[in-house]
């Protein structure tokens, strides 16, 4: 069987763009919620999710993920679950929570992200000079 030019153009083309195929992409495993009560927040649909781990709501509050089961994970929310809605998305960040502490931090009070919430000065955490 033998191709036409056109066909071999075709073919040579294809062959091109499958051999440069650009496989860079991320992928974002998001979930669904169920209803939030006290605080917390049931979701499904999160199967990679570790204990511990940071998540966004649709809304832009976070959360943190404590109780793993397999229908669905029990997540803690940070602030207020009013702009959580049933059915939002839910996307897990691959970062487990931490709260970085150094000596600028003394006589401070933070919230759960370190983040100063005492109104005594600039940021602490996000100083320069405390950085290094």
């Amino acid at each position: 069987m033998e191709f036409s030019p056109r066909a071999a153009e075709l073919t040579a083309l294809l062959e091109c763009r499958m051999t440069h195929f650009d496989m860079n992409f991320q992928v974002d495993e998001i979930g669904g919620l169920v209803p939030v009560r006290d605080g917390i927040a049931r979701v499904y649909g999160l199967n990679e999710i570790q204990a511990g781990e940071m998540v966004e709501f649709a809304s832009g509050v976070k959360g943190i993920a404590l109780n793993l089961e397999n229908e669905n994970v029990g997540i803690i929310v940070f602030g207020s679950d009013t702009t959580i809605q049933e059915l939002d998305l839910v996307k897990h960040t691959g970062s487990i929570v931490d709260v970085p502490a150094r000596k600028a931090m003394l006589g401070h009070v933070v919230d759960v992200f370190g983040l100063p919430i005492d109104g005594i000065g600039p940021s602490v955490i996000m100083n320069e000079d405390v950085m290094k």
